[in-house]
C-alpha cells in the first residue's frame, strides 16, 4: 500500500507562489509516476501536472503552463508543485497521486493512490 500526503497549501492573495509537497511511503517512490490534480468547489476534478518516474519529462495543463511546475526528489520520496503567479481560478483542493505503470498522463483513472488533498485559496 502506498501512502501519499500532500502540504503547503494555504490563503494567499493573487500573484503569489506556492509550493505544495508531497510525501510517499509504503512503497519505492522511484516506482511511481506522479501527478497533480485539482477539484474546486461544484466543478469536477481536473489534471494539472505529471512526472514521470525518474523526473526526466513532464506534462502540464494548459491552464498552468508556465506559471506551475512540477518536479520529484526521489531520494527524499517527494513531489512538488511549484505555482506562481497564482489566480483566484486556482482556489481549489489540491490532490496528488501515484501511477504504477509508465507515462506522465492526465488521466485520473490510470493513478493507483490518491492523498487527502490540501486547500489552496487565491485571493483577488
Amino acid at each position: 500500500q502506498v501512502q501519499l500526503a500532500e502540504s503547503g497549501g494555504g490563503l494567499l492573495q493573487a500573484g503569489g507562489s506556492l509550493r505544495l509537497s508531497c510525501a510517499v511511503s509504503g512503497r519505492t517512490f522511484s516506482n511511481y509516476a506522479m501527478g497533480w490534480f485539482r477539484q474546486a468547489s461544484g466543478k469536477e476534478r481536473e489534471f494539472v501536472a505529471a512526472i514521470t518516474r525518474s523526473g526526466g519529462s513532464t506534462v502540464s495543463a494548459d491552464s498552468v503552463k508556465g506559471r506551475f511546475t512540477i518536479t520529484r526528489d526521489n531520494a527524499k520520496n517527494t513531489v512538488y508543485l511549484q505555482m506562481n503567479n497564482l489566480e483566484p481560478e486556482d482556489t481549489a483542493v489540491y490532490y496528488c497521486a501515484a501511477k504504477s505503470t509508465q507515462g506522465a498522463t492526465k488521466w485520473d483513472w490510470e493513478y493507483d493512490y490518491w492523498g487527502q488533498g490540501t486547500q489552496v485559496t487565491v485571493s483577488s
